[in-house]
């Protein structure tokens, strides 16, 4: 079967490449005209790195507490000053800072990152506080709100089995608040090398002046042995596996179904990301078509290739659906009927309209999210830091055109051969308390 004719995709912008001698990876994107500039810099460190949960992304808000010729949040003042916007990102497999600003502000923004990279300010006082920080970050997103974490960080915990792929990144506040300097300036030194990341530039640059400039800033910066990626691999599930618990604040039963996704590198994975689009994106999709409004098992439903979307980790990671019941209905009910729905799709495929819908949605959701020059430089960053695929970040709308009806059809049957880890999420009676 041909691939959709989708709308073609601008032509794809060189990724200019450069390495400093200090093993840092330089990739930048022009784009020429355009009065701004998104700069990042991705670390091959992410919570399936650390052995204490939630130590990465405590690290990720130390990395603002100051650096070597800076006061603490005195990078966020000069970033907003010149009336620019910031933010760090933690990950399974990569941690990045990154900023957009006007283009005549580059090289504040390469000085700033160079600083931090050289020595970060870590003090007894630091951690204390960003402990408590992280802490109210946990109450806000996970353990005061309604399905907090679910399902990302709580289906790993029954679909592997190893710590590193397992936990849930986030941590406690008393594990966090223990810290100490010692062991952060260790973490620093063993994961935040320069041969250990990537600096991505985007926007309205010359390249060669991006290179010239980041020698200036970076090349100073000691060279240190960068430390290899976690080992990760598991053997699959020898069977299936399901997992219940209750929330307190859940006022309805939910069901997520995942499934391990095969590797980025494999000629499936990027099929498997369609599939997920033709299963839950949409109105039209067939998980919300079966399960919400036709037999009204789910309020709601979405689909997912990879536990942070795709592209985003490295192997192994998950498929997943996941659904909130509606009153009277329960969670094993649902997750019968979502595998029935990945059944059928795996038996007839999908048909030419439905895929060219998919992919046209895949593909204006991907421009919508890139479009932002400080977006589009961390995700730069961190496809060439996991998969040495800088291109991807804008090559992706093509690529997803080149996915056929055979080829969903195929990597939905592949998934449904493969032993389900089922976690259902039951609201807490008032007897249980």
């Amino acid at each position: 079967m041909t691939a959709p004719t989708a709308a073609a995709p601008p032509a794809v912008a060189e990724v200019h490449r450069h390495r400093l001698a200090n093993g840092l990876r330089l990739v930048v994107i022009p784009d020429p005209g355009s009065p701004a500039v998104g700069l990042a810099v991705a670390y091959g460190v992410g919570y399936r790195s650390e052995s204490r949960s939630g130590f990465a992304h405590l690290f990720e808000h130390l990395m603002f507490q100051g650096s070597a010729n800076l006061a603490a949040q005195e990078h966020a003042r000069h970033i907003q000053a010149n009336g620019g916007l910031f933010n760090g990102t933690t990950h399974r497999d990569h941690t990045c800072y990154f900023q957009a600003m006007p283009a005549e502000a580059l090289e504040l923004g390469l000085f700033l990152e160079a600083d931090r990279m050289r020595a970060p300010r870590i003090t007894p006082e630091a951690i204390a506080t960003q402990a408590s920080v992280v802490a109210e970050e946990i109450r806000r997103t996970v353990t005061n709100r309604p399905y907090g974490g679910f399902p990302t960080f709580q289906l790993p915990q029954v679909l592997f089995d190893s710590f590193a792929n397992a936990h849930d990144g986030y941590g406690d506040h008393a594990s966090l608040g223990a810290a100490t300097v010692e062991e952060c300036v260790d973490f620093f030194d063993r994961h935040y090398a320069p041969a250990n990341a990537v600096l991505a530039v985007c926007g309205g640059v010359d390249p060669a002046e991006v290179v010239k400039l980041a020698e200036r800033h970076f090349w100073a910066i000691p060279p240190r042995t960068a430390v290899p990626p976690p080992e990760l691999a598991e053997p699959p599930l020898a069977g299936p596996r399901t997992v219940r618990r209750t929330d307190p604040l859940a006022p309805l039963p939910a069901v997520a179904v995942g499934r391990r996704m095969p590797p980025p590198d494999s000629p499936d994975y990027l099929a498997t990301v369609v599939a997920a689009a033709v299963l839950g994106d949409g109105e039209s999709s067939r998980l919300r078509r079966s399960l919400v409004r036709e037999r009204r098992l789910a309020t709601q439903v979405m689909a997912m290739a990879g536990l942070s979307g795709p592209f985003d980790s490295r192997d192994p990671d998950a498929f997943l659906v996941n659904a909130v019941c509606p009153p009277g209905v329960s969670a094993p009910h649902t997750a019968e009927a979502v595998d029935e729905v990945l059944a059928a799709l795996a038996a007839e495929g999908p048909d030419e309209d439905e895929l060219l819908r998919s992919v046209r949605r895949l593909q204006t959701a991907w421009f919508a999210d890139t479009d932002p020059v400080g977006i589009r430089a961390r995700r730069l960053a961190g496809y060439e830091l996991l998969h040495g695929d800088g291109e991807l970040v804008l090559d992706a709308p093509r690529r997803f055109a080149t996915v056929t009806t055979e080829d969903v059809r195929r990597v939905t049957a592949d998934l449904t051969g493969r032993h389900p880890a089922v976690l259902q999420l039951l609201p807490e009676r008032k007897a249980d308390r």
